[in-house]
């Protein structure tokens, strides 16, 4: 019987010590999400709109949140566009991958070296609320001409 209790406390060992890879594994990717977060402090989204409009709709969101535009910068693919609040410093990159395509990168730096990653997705939210009511205020009369004039031509 004693050998028995044996080898069932060594199987026992045995299946402890391959849990505890796993669980380092699980711990270890869960501290490098968490330091990517606060390290890395990027966001990106790709809009199905112009790059000029992307622009407009990141310098109003820009506004909305209270951060002062310092300046933009053209590069060969793309533009920068730069900002400021008290402790944040933002950086926008606008990149037209066609003419109704754009990809928006931001950038948002604490002063000390940590990044913002929240601050970036806030813009990116707040520059898509305004390309949408800037869409929606040019699509509402054509919407609406097309839906009278489908109405006129069942009648």
């Amino acid at each position: 019987m004693a050998r028995y209790g044996i080898l069932l406390l060594v199987g026992l060992c045995l299946l402890l010590a391959a849990c505890e890879p796993v669980a380092i594994a699980l711990l270890g990717g869960g501290v490098t999400t968490l330091l990517r977060y606060n390290l890395d402090g990027v966001a990106a989204r790709t809009f199905t709109a112009p790059a000029a409009s992307v622009k407009t709709a990141s310098l109003a969101a820009l506004q909305r949140m209270g951060l002062t535009l310092e300046g933009t910068e053209n590069l060969e693919a793309s533009e920068i566009i730069r900002a400021r609040s008290p402790n944040r410093e933002i950086e926008i990159e606008l990149e037209p991958i066609t003419e109704q395509l754009t990809r928006m990168r931001i950038t948002a730096r604490s002063t000390s070296l940590l990044y913002d990653n929240a601050t970036a997705v806030e813009l990116v939210q707040q520059t898509e609320k305004m390309l949408d009511a800037g869409l929606t205020a040019k699509l509402a009369p054509a919407g609406a001409a097309a839906l009278g004039a489908s109405r006129l031509s069942a009648n």
